[in-house]
């Protein structure tokens, strides 16, 4: 059985298999390690990856799913999807559905039906590179700001692919296994050594503090910006050149879709050539209206058409070292990885705040999906592993509330809460004698993307019958290794005494018109425990077992 990690960007896709001998980058059939994230549509042929980015010339390919389902699932179109409007290539409606044309008809596709593809292509393209050999238990990554309803779309689409994820794992939780597994030099008898990564990707930057020591790695915090990435660079470059082609050609490459993505395209590689140079040239042969363009930009002009993204970069940075509560001075490195990390004056505004040189021992492309394989051969029972722990951090707090209001503790309306371990389990007392309503919220608006929603859903508790007025109820509730919230038990306690068995419960009174809660020795307790798909993780320890290859 093959066990492997896939890596979904916004722009990329990429898989990695755990073998034997170590970690393997998959190629595609074009022997490529890379596959666009795209999916295109002729009349009779659907096309994925590499053969639906070349497609374009006729058939403008789908992409960006990643920020399609951002905007179909908790977030305000008004606040995501309009942003990103103008760069695609396609029209996007409600629910941030498309529209495609296929086999003599129109058909509507979700964002999850979109993912559930490229998911499937991976798949084929890791059983290819495999031999053969059937591939269904994976680790699939996502960003560390995905709320509930996107995680399970992931769960969905894998499920369509034909997937079984083991776990949906942080991008840079993935990233610190790869780079801490295979390292002697982490931790020590003075303490944990502490790592901040910063990931640029191509449309979010992502940043966390690591502690690592000699018995695994434990993520101490996550910072991001939902809507800072390399395309926003891009961006910059289009909108310059755009205006300066609108001035000495007389062309609007606004206004016309191939000619926008043909300049996109190009600005790109501009963007990829300062990153060397001094300067880089814009050439394109009959971009509009039969018209030859050239265009030249230095890389000081760049980095001034920059300066605001530039700015932006460092306050996730701040936000992830102020909750590890970590002095910049005991940082032992900071890793920078993304496809969009290239931009030198990434590096150097990255030098300016942590007070150190950014390094580059990771393979920016490459690290999420290597790490992704790693984690599966963790969970998996295919391969044989030693003990190495991987804690990751809860990236936005989470309460419950019933009618009469949040379900609250002393220090917070949070049952978990940000920056703690998970998976996690909690265990709630509340006096009911009927059916009631148990609503999961996210706390703190900061900590998500703006304008997502932090409803998350109802669970219906009962219907049950009460012996008494002073019955309880006594629930259980679980935030698995996908990150998921589930209500696993709800148990009616008649005769409810305070024993051992109840020291690490909680009890709500609401006689009163505010809910008060009261500890009976709370003490909050994490565990791993079984996955939606696997019954196969031990209930009661954080310890994942990792082999070397």
């Amino acid at each position: 059985m093959s066990v492997v990690g896939f890596d979904v960007g916004n722009d990329t896709l990429v898989a990695a298999a755990a073998r034997q001998r170590g970690i393997d980058v998959l190629l595609n059939a074009e022997s490529k390690r890379e596959s666009p994230a795209a999916v295109a549509f002729s009349h009779n042929a659907r096309l994925i990856g590499s053969h639906a980015a070349s497609a374009s010339a006729s058939h403008a390919p789908f992409s960006s799913v990643k920020r399609l389902l951002l905007g179909a699932t908790g977030r305000d179109p008004a606040s995501s999807l309009l942003r990103d409007l103008p760069r695609l290539p396609f029209p996007v409606f409600s629910a941030a559905a498309v529209h495609a044309d296929h086999i003599g008809r129109r058909i509507a596709l979700s964002p999850t039906h979109l993912l559930s593809m490229l998911l499937a292509y991976l798949k084929q393209v890791a059983e290819a590179d495999l031999g053969g050999a059937p591939v269904a238990d994976c680790v699939i990554s996502v960003p560390c700001y995905f709320t509930q309803a996107q995680r399970r779309a992931y769960l969905d689409a894998a499920a369509v692919a034909g997937l079984r994820p083991l776990r949906l794992m942080h991008d840079l939780a993935a990233t610190a296994l790869g780079y801490g597994l295979y390292r002697s030099d982490l931790g020590s008898a003075g303490g944990p050594t502490h790592v901040a990564f910063v990931d640029v990707g191509q449309c979010d930057t992502q940043v966390a503090v690591v502690a690592f020591d000699e018995s695994g790695m434990k993520v101490l915090s996550h910072g991001f910006d939902a809507d800072l990435g390399g395309r926003d660079f891009d961006e910059v470059l289009f909108e310059h050149f755009a205006e300066e082609f609108r001035d000495r050609y007389k062309i609007d490459v606004v206004g016309n879709v191939k000619a926008s993505m043909r300049l996109r395209a190009a600005c790109e590689k501009a963007k990829k050539v300062l990153s060397a140079n001094a300067e880089a040239v814009v050439n394109i042969e009959c971009l509009m209206d039969e018209k030859d363009v050239r265009g030249v930009i230095r890389r000081d002009e760049f980095e001034k058409l920059c300066a605001g993204l530039l700015e932006r970069v460092v306050e996730p940075c701040k936000r992830a070292v102020a909750d590890s509560r970590i002095v910049l001075g005991s940082l032992h490195s900071v890793e920078l990885v993304g496809s969009g990390s290239r931009v030198p004056s990434i590096a150097k505004v990255l030098a300016g705040f942590f007070r150190r040189e950014p390094s580059r021992t990771l393979n920016a492309s490459e690290c999420v999906a290597r790490g992704c394989a790693l984690q599966c051969a963790m969970l998996s029972p295919a391969f044989r592993v030693r003990e190495y722990e991987v804690q990751d951090a809860i990236p936005a707090s989470i309460g419950f509330s019933t009618r009469e209001g949040s379900i609250s503790t002393l220090s917070s309306n949070a049952l978990f809460r940000r920056g703690l371990p998970f998976p996690s389990v909690k265990t709630i007392i509340l006096q009911k004698n009927s059916s009631f309503n148990l609503d999961a919220y996210y706390v703190d608006g900061s900590e998500l993307p703006p304008g997502t929603s932090a409803n998350i859903g109802s669970f219906q508790i009962g219907p049950f019958q009460a012996h008494s007025e002073a019955s309880k109820v006594k629930v259980k509730v679980r935030l698995n290794l996908h990150g998921l919230i589930s209500v696993e038990s709800a148990a009616l306690i008649d005769d409810y005494r305070r024993d051992a068995n109840t020291a690490d419960h909680m009890e709500v009174d609401s006689s009163g018109d505010d809910m008060v809660m009261k500890y009976l020795s709370y003490m909050e307790h994490d565990s791993v425990c079984s996955s939606d798909y696997h019954n196969r993780f031990l209930c009661g320890s954080h310890h994942q077992q990792l082999a070397f290859f």
